[in-house]
């Protein structure tokens, strides 16, 4: 096992991690139990940095994996990989304005925000599995640049 393996497969471990944490402290604010939802939450946006940290890492410093399947799954690879970053992008938006309310006390808000929140992730969390499978169980595919390296030409 290399490095490009290792780093994708720790960082959707993280966001699976997070995705569960999501479902669990879901559950606990149903029953009532607001401190243990709190906490939940709390590490459910730890494990979400987590991933973001070593994502944004290998990206700037080892590349991103490219597609190594099959030339006509391409376009289809390449539109549901674009659909699981804008999910991304409006989960991590959502999830940091829901936080905030939370944090805020301002709780009818935080309630309503806090359940378009969760669903936007639990299916960025699958999307996001289904991004790792294709690109490196199924398909593996060949390693780019890092973006250091494109950005100072070397």
């Amino acid at each position: 096992m290399d490095w490009f393996f290792i780093f994708p497969t720790v960082s959707t471990t993280f966001i699976v991690i997070s995705a569960v944490l999501v479902a669990i402290g879901w559950g606990l604010i149903v029953k009532g139990k607001r401190e243990a939802h709190k906490k939940v939450m709390i590490w459910a946006a730890v494990a979400a940095v987590i991933f973001f940290v070593i994502y944004s890492s290998r990206t700037v410093f080892i590349g991103n994996t490219s597609w190594g399947g099959p030339d006509n799954l391409q376009p289809y690879y390449q539109v549901f990989l674009i659909f699981h970053i804008v999910l991304a992008t409006v989960a991590a938006v959502f999830g940091i304005t829901t936080l905030t309310l939370g944090f805020k006390e301002k709780y009818s808000k935080h309630r309503k925000w806090g359940r378009v929140t969760s669903i936007i992730w639990f299916f960025t969390a699958i999307t996001g599995v289904a991004v790792y499978t294709l690109l490196y169980l199924l398909y593996p595919g060949g390693h780019t640049q890092p973006v250091w390296k494109v950005i100072f030409g070397m």
